[in-house]
């Protein structure tokens, strides 16, 4: 059974920082694809940044440069390091994983994927 569980959510000023953590069992990250969605309220879920099972990291426009993806290959986590935190960037976080080759257009799409954790809220606000 996989299973991923997020944590490292909170609350932080804008202009902050804040580093999320995915915990993964019943797969390895190394051999899989594995990404950071979002969703705010009322909103549907959106693509954040995914990492391919080669390395290749890939993020959406409103992040790009703003984030970043890694793994530990080590402690079979994700990791996904955000700095100059907007208020925008307010909600729920998921970490999700898939296996198997699909390109990096498929990626962005929620629907590429097979498991997904439980989420941890992210809040930026003053």
């Amino acid at each position: 059974q996989v299973q991923l569980v997020e944590s490292g959510g909170g609350l932080v000023q804008p202009g902050g920082s804040l580093r999320l953590s995915c915990a993964v069992s019943g797969r390895t990250v190394r051999t899989s694809n594995v990404g950071w969605f979002r969703q705010a309220s009322g909103k549907e879920r959106e693509f954040v940044a995914t990492r391919r099972s080669n390395g290749a990291t890939y993020y959406s426009d409103s992040v790009k440069g703003r984030f970043t993806i890694s793994r530990d290959d080590g402690k079979n986590t994700l990791y996904l390091q955000m700095n100059s935190l907007k208020p925008e960037y307010t909600a729920i976080y998921y970490c999700t994983s898939t296996a198997g080759n699909p390109t990096s257009t498929y990626l962005r799409y929620a629907s590429t994927y097979d498991y997904w954790g439980q989420g941890t809220q992210v809040t930026v606000s003053s």
